[in-house]
């Protein structure tokens, strides 16, 4: 099979799973491409999934467990202190808003009545929207001691502009993210936890999955650079399912961070070292879908034992 086979296969399967989602209510349609909202069956598996995954992480850390929610916004200079402006800059979205007084109002008023460009009159608001859930927990931390006893959970509203029509890849999606600080050691050690007990998680689903090294989508001439040292080391392990033929999707992600955020956000273990730190990421949306994927898009025909992880009756 040709290179230009196998990509129009994966595009006929892309949207065969599109349609068939929402055909059957997992997803439900909007007017922009890829802000899809999620049905009642995919709340559902959704919550169940939260559920889950929370009563997992009381059950082997108990009072560990620290959680935290913070806004789906941010100021602006929180892309520029994670590195994200430097590094994502196709990804990022920032709030633009009306800042005028009546004479402006009447400028933008007259404009949006010709049809025109109103847009360009809306100035900057110094806000920014979230791009990964755990960014903001370090900005709460910033100048503080770090506590390796705790386990933060959180659970981000988050926005990446990578317009696609895959249902596996949504604009606007949520991460459910456990993060420690402490130690390299200890840092490590969290990110290794968390692998074994995503994959058991999985299993207990019966979603097969493969864990593989990988790398971010660095932008220009620097990010193959950026993206072959995260590769070399091992910075960054991916939990994998095949939701098409002969390609692997993503689906949760662990990520050591070494003293990137303790450094940047002076935030400092007892000892007075730099906090290293690691986090393990679930793609809510992806995990449910690739569930619906694996299991059949009819809810009430999945294996019991999965139904009954889920909270979810027949």
């Amino acid at each position: 099979m040709t290179i230009s086979e196998t990509g129009d296969l994966l595009t006929a399967q892309r949207r065969a799973f599109h349609e068939g989602l929402i055909e059957h209510e997992w997803l439900l349609p909007a007017r922009a491409a890829m802000l899809l909202g999620l049905g009642p069956k995919s709340v559902a598996v959704y919550d169940g999934l939260v559920a889950l995954i929370a009563i997992t992480a009381r059950d082997l850390f108990a009072a560990e467990v620290t959680p935290v929610r913070f806004p789906p916004i941010f100021a602006v200079g929180m892309l520029e202190r994670t590195g994200y402006v430097a590094s994502f800059p196709q990804l990022l979205g920032t709030i633009n808003s009306f800042l005028g007084g009546p004479s402006e109002y009447r400028e933008l008023i007259a404009e949006y009545d010709r049809g025109g460009d109103w847009q360009a009159m809306l100035d900057t608001t110094g806000l920014a929207l979230v791009s990964a859930a755990c960014h903001p927990l370090f900005a709460h931390l910033e100048g503080s001691t770090a506590d390796a006893g705790k386990l933060y959970e959180l659970t981000g509203e988050c926005f990446r502009h990578e317009p696609s029509e895959d249902p596996m890849r949504l604009m606007s999606f949520r991460q459910r993210e456990y993060v420690r600080l402490g130690t390299e050691i200890q840092a490590k050690e969290h990110r290794r936890q968390w692998l074994e007990i995503a994959q058991q998680l999985f299993a207990q689903l019966q979603l097969p999955v493969d864990v593989v090294p990988a790398n971010d989508a660095f932008f220009g001439r620097g990010g193959a650079m950026l993206a072959a040292n995260q590769l070399e080391t091992e910075a960054k392990f991916e939990i994998v399912t095949e939701v098409y033929e002969g390609t692997q999707t993503a689906i949760s992600s662990t990520n050591f961070h070494g003293d990137h955020f303790g450094r940047d956000f002076a935030i400092a273990l007892e000892d007075g070292s730099v906090a290293q730190s690691a986090c393990i990421g679930f793609g809510m949306e992806r995990v449910v879908l690739a569930l619906a994927n694996r299991h059949g898009l009819k809810l009430d025909e999945w294996p019991a034992g999965v139904l009954t992880l889920l909270g979810i009756q027949k």
